[in-house]
């Protein structure tokens, strides 16, 4: 399609989320209700929620859409609904179906560009071995897109963001950037190469990794999305009562991040998420202040960060860059739980 998606929004993909701490004062005067089958809920943040079906099944449920990420339909579906699947991989399950949500103003649109984008979403949901079973679309202003996804495991199985312990490696499973790239192609000044990569890594299932770290007996992952690799790390930390140790200039970054930072190419959500660690987190001296920024950078579709045993650290990363997880690294440590939740080092 020659409709430019890119037009149409301020802010797109994952850096469209409402400010994590603003989201956490809303919640934090909500309270709800208990289920004994309810095996993950809300109380940890975590990236789905988990009920109990039978002894040996249980069922994960999520959803997320957003404004468009780049210019061309179907590519923004694409993109939309793998954020979306990634949650069920986040907790070690496997997609089994997915419903639209779409919001669309068809007297300003194109309807052909609403079609793009739903094949771009069916494309990802099939190759992740999903069905689509329906959905919902309604009028908008400007265009947004996602799922609601299910997916199933083992209840002895679920992957948690709260179950870090000492002496894990935190490795992560793509690099970063992504939120410093859409603002440089909006702004007109990121390259073609590097625009397009990030786009590459975004369409990227997370479904390689999430049968990795259950081969590898992984209890502790999330995705990393919008609230930034370091608003991530801080929900693993707090619900597992731990420190992360990050080490900046060992997490990958997207081939022209770090020149786009230094030129000032920075996405307001960044200060947001940055705003939202920094009670809890400690950055040495010399951690490079781009990298900071980095760290803080809203990602869409972004890689699982996950804590493995130090023994398995090696042959975890081998197998996800033989998955295609080219750049997987260790980007630092679980640690007993210290001053502060989050600590950067150089």
């Amino acid at each position: 399609m020659s409709f430019d998606l890119l037009t149409t929004v301020e802010y797109g993909g994952c850096s469209a989320k409402l400010a994590p701490a603003e989201l956490s004062r809303v919640l934090g005067g909500l309270s709800f209700a208990t289920d004994p089958n309810l095996l993950v809920g809300i109380s940890t943040h975590d990236d789905a929620g988990v009920y109990q079906l039978t002894p040996d099944l249980a069922l994960i449920q999520t959803t997320d859409f957003f404004p468009p990420v780049c210019s061309d339909p179907r590519t923004f579906g694409r993109i939309a609904a793998a954020n979306a699947l990634s949650d069920v991989y986040a907790m070690g399950g496997e997609v089994t179906t997915a419903m639209n949500l779409a919001m669309f103003p068809s007297r300003k649109i194109p309807l052909e560009v609403l079609r793009e984008i739903l094949l771009g979403g069916q494309e990802k949901v099939e190759e992740a071995g999903g069905v689509i079973v329906g959905g919902h679309t309604i009028e908008d202003d400007s265009p947004k897109y996602g799922l609601a996804v299910s997916g199933l495991v083992h209840p002895d199985r679920i992957i948690r963001n709260d179950r870090a312990t000492p002496n894990e490696v935190l490795i992560l499973t793509k690099p970063i950037g992504v939120g410093v790239l859409v603002a440089g192609q909006r702004m007109g000044v990121a390259c073609a190469g590097d625009y397009a990569a990030a786009l590459d890594s975004m369409q990227q299932l997370n479904r390689a990794a999430a049968g990795i770290m259950q081969a590898h007996g992984v209890r502790c992952a999330t995705d990393v999305t919008g609230f930034g690799l370091l608003g991530h790390a801080l929900g693993i930390a707090r619900g597992s009562g731990v420190t992360l140790e990050i080490r900046a200039s060992a997490v990958p970054l997207l081939a022209g991040v770090y020149r786009l930072l230094n030129d000032g190419c920075i996405p307001g959500g960044v200060f947001r998420n940055l705003d939202y660690v920094a009670a809890q987190a400690r950055f040495a001296a010399d951690v490079d202040p781009n990298l900071k920024l980095a760290l803080a950078d809203p990602q869409t579709s972004g890689g699982i960060l996950m804590a493995v045993a130090p023994e398995q650290a090696e042959s975890v990363c081998v197998e996800l860059r033989h998955a295609g997880c080219a750049v997987a690294a260790v980007v630092g440590a679980v640690r007993p739980a210290g001053p502060v939740f989050l600590d950067v080092c150089a």
